[in-house]
């Protein structure tokens, strides 16, 4: 049965204090903090049982108000890009923060990851307890339209971390969240690149970019390239091949929107993850009809433990409606992420850890 404990992390320097929620099943747990609604730490047992912690992170409250890498934390308003910060709603033009190559990224200067969330446990309905944070983010804020109110709830199972995700305004307005974890499932904390994890998307397009990684129009099927992941294959085999394809080279590597098919099981994973080292396996199960893959391209911290944290050391799965689906009609088609005031947004998505059968 899951419990959850609470300790002080740190303080923000107007002396508010940074707490830290430890959701813990008996054999392994994740840990939560209030800001940013960061996933701090995950840890799981490997092959040999050894407790591996799985995601990676920082120590210090400090360290995480310099998250530019936005290190396990909520993404919002809106999760990935928007085309030169352009959002339209019933004719009127917001202008949104630009703070990446010309364009919005990740809810803006002060995006939902460097809020300080409201925290409640609460019992569920196994008798489980669940971490409930809550935000409100008011009109205006990074020039979105109207207050917006968010809940993200946490649960931590059986080696499953859900999160679930519930946001309501008061405006029409864009609504995007995701979560930003960085994975290394051999809990090298980065320290050595996830090239050799294996990797399976059950998507047979992404979308094409510009060399602003702003994806603009069309699907491009992932046969024949190196964003064919609907066979299990290492990171590192699609990102040997930077050189071959524009897309990749737009990147860097991996940083890309991975579409589902529209009839897709949602019982099944829509991401599966292993590594042969650890022995530790990562499904990932969702009901939006995308994935961002990012593979650390532009990493180079020093994280826990005094860990240096580089490039391809960790890849990020971060569930979301496509990027720029709010100055792409065909985009929005599959979904759009424009909610009607009063019409609630709703995300879930569970990483399911264990180890790989033989």
């Amino acid at each position: 049965m899951t419990k959850i404990t609470k300790s002080e992390f740190g303080k923000l320097e107007n002396g508010a204090t940074v707490y830290a929620f430890t959701l813990s099943d008996g054999f392994s747990f994740a840990r939560i903090l209030t800001l940013g609604g960061i996933l701090q730490s995950l840890v799981v047992p490997d092959k040999d049982g050894t407790p591996t912690d799985v995601v990676l992170g920082y120590d210090t409250v400090e360290e995480y108000l310099e998250n530019e890498g936005y290190l396990g934390a909520l993404i919002g308003r809106f999760g990935n890009r928007i085309d030169e910060g352009k959002l339209e709603i019933d004719g009127k033009t917001y202008a949104l923060y630009l703070n990446d190559r010309g364009n919005h990224l990740h809810g803006g200067k002060e995006g939902f990851d460097k809020k300080l969330w409201d925290a409640e446990i609460l019992a569920g309905e196994k008798g489980d307890e669940q971490l409930v944070l809550r935000y409100v983010s008011e009109d205006g804020e990074e020039h979105f339209p109207g207050t917006l109110v968010t809940q993200v709830v946490y649960g931590f199972s059986g080696g499953v971390l859900t999160i679930d995700y519930l946001a309501v305004a008061d405006k029409k307005t864009a609504i995007n969240l995701t979560n930003h974890a960085y994975f290394n499932l051999d809990g090298d904390g980065g320290a050595e690149s996830v090239s050799k994890h294996y990797l399976k998307i059950d998507a047979e397009t992404i979308t094409p970019t510009d060399k602003t990684m702003i994806p603009r129009r069309g699907f491009k099927k992932v046969e024949g390239t190196p964003f064919d992941f609907r066979e299990f294959k290492t990171i590192g085999a699609g990102n040997a091949r930077i050189e071959e394809d524009s897309d990749m080279i737009n990147g860097d590597g991996f940083d890309h929107c991975f579409v589902f098919p529209k009839d897709r099981d949602e019982e099944k994973p829509v991401c599966v993850a292993y590594s042969e080292k650890s022995g530790v396996e990562m499904k990932v199960y969702t009901d939006q009809p995308a994935v961002q893959l990012y593979t650390a391209n532009g990493l180079s911290a020093i994280g826990k433990d005094g860990k240096k944290y580089g490039r391809f050391g960790a890849f990020c799965l971060e569930t979301q409606a496509i990027p720029n689906n709010v100055n792409v009609p065909e985009y929005a088609e599959v979904a759009s992420s424009i909610y009607e005031a009063g019409t609630p947004y709703f995300h879930s998505v569970r990483y399911q850890f264990g180890i790989k059968k033989e």
